[in-house]
């Protein structure tokens, strides 16, 4: 994957997270106003596929769904579970011999 490429899927991770702001901002409004609401599995979908910082970002600045359990920490989850995948990421790219190294010996632990 040449620099261009990670750029260009970087502007596009960027565009989504502003949607999913976006969403649970809409949500948010609709909230204030007694209007249809965003349904909470289509807050954390949004989430799910790519979007964590961008609804992490609205639940901080907008202060929504902020004490609403399990929602909170599904979304937690879904965070942790990107920053873990992020760092997965990373070190294959960053680092592709030691992580062969690596499993390859957890290979062997487990065979």
């Amino acid at each position: 994957m040449t620099s261009s490429h990670i750029l260009v899927l970087l502007a596009i991770l960027f565009v989504y997270n502003i949607f999913v702001f976006a969403v649970f901002w809409r949500d948010k409004n609709a909230a204030r106003k007694g209007a249809w609401r965003v349904s909470e599995n289509t807050l954390l979908l949004s989430a799910l596929f790519a979007g964590s910082p961008g609804a992490l970002a609205a639940r901080k600045l907008l202060r929504h769904k902020t004490r609403k359990q399990p929602f909170a920490s599904r979304l937690n989850a879904i965070a942790v579970l990107h920053g873990i995948t992020l760092l997965v990421i990373c070190t294959v790219l960053v680092a592709p011999d030691q992580t062969r190294r690596l499993i390859n010996a957890i290979r062997a632990v487990i065979a």
